[in-house]
């Protein structure tokens, strides 16, 4: 039977992190690998979390947050972190429109002025 476990180099290949950041991640208490003597090894629990933790990052969610909605399950289960994450994942969304508004302003705006400049410039004399 095979190691299903990952070793800290490999856990860091797998996502693409640095070891820092997995060292991080272990001493807020977001991982939790088991231990042989001063090696850390990755279980599918632990991959499953650092799967989650990254998602949870491209969403937008602080540390804490992922932190708080991972510490529900083993608290209070499944039903209850599910409902937590739908009233995150919609304050999230919010967040994430507000920010596509003002995105598209933004780019709205530079285009303009851009035009502006290109208009300008073609009114120049060329120089020599």
């Amino acid at each position: 039977m095979t190691d299903s476990r990952l070793s800290f180099k490999e856990m860091c290949a797998r996502f693409d992190v640095t070891p820092r950041t997995l060292r991080y991640y272990e001493y807020i208490e977001l991982l939790a690998p088991e231990k042989d003597g001063r090696a850390r090894f990755y279980t599918p629990r632990e991959v499953a979390r650092m799967t989650l933790i990254l998602r949870g990052r491209r969403f937008g969610f602080s540390l804490e947050e992922i932190r708080q909605w991972l510490m529900i399950y083993q608290q209070k289960g499944t039903q209850p972190q599910l409902q937590e994450w739908v009233a995150m994942a919609d304050r999230q969304l919010q967040a994430l429109s507000q920010q596509q508004e003002a995105l598209s302003a933004a780019i709205a705006d530079l285009r303009a002025l851009r035009d502006t400049a290109v208009a300008d410039l073609a009114k120049l004399p060329p120089q020599t």
